[in-house]
């Protein structure tokens, strides 16, 4: 099982951090050196009246401050671009490792959680490289450094610091652990209201077609205000914490000013060294200021990691032989033995399925909703495995083919129309764009009827169309997407109730073209009989096993399911 591991995006760019600590580090001891002028200022110039001095000390306080400059900006600059390059790249492979998943995974989850874990918990991992991790480390360099320079002026007057930071920093520990479970619960409700959002906009026209805008603005209300009530949860968990840490920060000084105070009254203590102290003491209380902050950041990104691990978790159902064979040519010749499916919750869907299709040939496949059919090809393209019996394409079992191979050999036209928001000539080519030239997109466009309503329009085959199509009628949708299939010229071909659009004489002419492709292995998925009696072979299924097979006349003359549905269509 893979795990997603951080530490590894980290180690890849450990330079640059390494860089970026070492920048933080003198950028701090720079800073702490402050203090020792402003001691040397007060108690040389002002108090000892020479006068000399002070130019120098002054020459020296601006050089540390262009130093300290230089230095920060330095860690700022390589911990931005380290960030980004641990995010982009947490990102891709992210969604290399959900492109890896099979179609089982998809099925329990859905596009809203996804989308949520590969931006928002992504963001969070890039925060955490990009400048939490890297502040959280300047607060340990910060207060260490000014602890020690605190203890070498004065051990016991450095006790109250001291004590400061561990309430503090038990404070912080506390406000992290309620913070942790607070988080994996709006990230979860994040994912709902996502997923809600997204679902309401892509079927916005079904909304209005039944009036339903009230029912969609109450259930986003609800995901909406329970959102809002997490977030609000978090903030009263940060309001409960928050002003305890930032009470010592107000306070410490206060302290330390009076402790002081009676130590310089005393004798023990110059009024230098105490200025020093406080300006020591003043560099501690940022650091504190951004425990809480900084915890908060830590959290969401603990929660981040946790989420996407869940995903890495997850193991591919279809994969590849280590040994896979390797087909010099792919004739398209199909073969079913004995093949049954079963769902995860012991549902046959298909039952005993047999069948043979030569290379060249042409199958139909009719039956009820519900019946099998859209299986029999998900099977045929791997999308899922069988459960019995097996799948042979030119007498080889397709799971010792790779997959690649398998797929791109069976070129589908399926029911569920789908077009990306892209050119309609990037969709036709869909991703084989150095293979399919222009003349070979324009002739399927051609085949397929679609060249009718394209060449109309302004920017032809370079229009975009919108999301899913949206702007294309249901039939121009199929014809282009049956544009798409033809185009591969891929030995095996199925049309999966593809012409259920079309007009009956826009489907009649498509068939024709389809019987002149020859060399071609076609399956067709049909409910209308004219889609499939040209066909050399007919298998009607009933309850997912073969209930008649034969020609279109044979099924005729046994007046069965095939003749009942030629009856009620004729």
């Amino acid at each position: 099982m893979e795990k997603f591991s951080l530490i590894k995006y980290f180690k890849k760019y450990a330079v640059f951090y390494v860089i970026s600590v070492l920048a933080v580090c003198i950028s701090i001891v720079l800073d702490m050196y402050s203090p020792q002028i402003t001691r040397q200022i007060v108690d040389d110039v002002i108090c000892a009246g020479h006068m000399e001095k002070l130019r120098g000390l002054l020459i020296f306080i601006l050089c540390i401050g262009g130093c300290r400059c230089i230095f920060q900006y330095t860690k700022e600059f390589l911990c931005d671009i380290a960030g980004s390059k641990i995010g982009s790249e947490v990102r891709l492979d992210l969604f290399k490792k959900i492109q890896s998943l099979s179609a089982n995974f998809f099925d329990g989850i859905n596009s809203g959680e996804l989308m949520s874990r590969v931006r928002d918990d992504v963001d969070r991992i890039w925060e955490l490289g990009a400048y939490v991790g890297i502040l959280m480390a300047e607060v340990l360099v910060r207060t260490v450094t000014a602890l020690y320079f605190m203890f070498r002026l004065n051990w016991l007057l450095a006790i109250i610091p001291s004590l400061g930071m561990l309430f503090a920093a038990f404070i912080a520990i506390k406000m992290e652990n309620k913070l942790d479970d607070v988080y994996g619960e709006i990230e979860e409700e994040n994912s709902k209201l996502n997923n809600t959002a997204q679902e309401n906009l892509a079927g916005v026209r079904t909304v209005k077609a039944f009036s339903r805008e009230p029912f969609e603005i109450l259930k986003f209300k609800k995901h909406n205000e329970r959102y809002y009530q997490l977030n609000i949860e978090q903030s009263k968990v940060f309001v409960k914490y928050h002003p305890f840490i930032q009470a010592v920060s107000v306070l410490l000084p206060c302290f330390v000013l009076l402790a002081g105070g009676m130590l310089v009254i005393k004798g023990n203590f110059s009024i230098g060294q105490l200025s020093a102290f406080i300006q020591y003491s003043m560099n501690i209380v940022w650091p504190m200021e951004m425990l809480g902050w900084l915890t908060n950041g830590i959290s969401s990104a603990r929660a981040s990691v946790k989420r996407i691990n869940k995903i890495y978790e997850e193991t591919p159902d279809i994969t590849e032989k280590e040994a896979a064979v390797q087909l010099k040519k792919i004739d398209g010749s199909v073969e079913f033995e004995n093949v049954s499916y079963v769902t995860n919750t012991g549902r046959y869907i298909l039952k005993n399925v047999s069948f043979n299709i030569k290379a060249g040939e042409t199958l139909g496949i009719m039956g009820a909703t519900g019946s099998g059919k859209t299986t029999v090809i998900n099977l045929l393209k791997r999308m899922y495995d069988v459960s019995e019996g097996a799948i042979k394409l030119d007498g080889v079992d397709i799971r010792d083919l790779p997959l690649g191979v398998l797929r791109k050999a069976v070129a589908c036209v399926m029911q569920d129309v789908f077009l990306f928001s892209d050119t309609i000539d990037g969709n036709i080519r869909l991703g084989e764009k150095k293979n399919l030239t222009e003349e070979e997109v324009d002739e399927a466009l051609k085949n397929s009827c679609s060249s009718e309503f394209v060449d109309q329009m302004k920017e032809k085959a370079e229009t975009v169309v919108g999301e899913r199509g949206i702007g294309l009628s249901g039939g121009q949708k199929q014809r282009l997407t049956i544009a798409r299939a033809i185009s591969r010229n891929a030995p095996v071909l199925v049309l999966d109730d593809s012409t259920s659009a079309l007009d009956t004489e826009t489907e009649q002419h498509i068939q024709g073209i389809l019987r002149k492709m020859s060399g071609m292995t076609k399956i067709i998925i049909a409910h209308r009989i004219s889609a499939v009696r040209n066909a050399d072979k007919i298998i009607v299924l009933e309850n997912g096993a073969i209930a008649e097979c034969g020609t279109h006349a044979e099924l005729l003359e046994k007046k069965g399911l095939y003749w009942e549905t030629y009856q009620s269509q004729h």
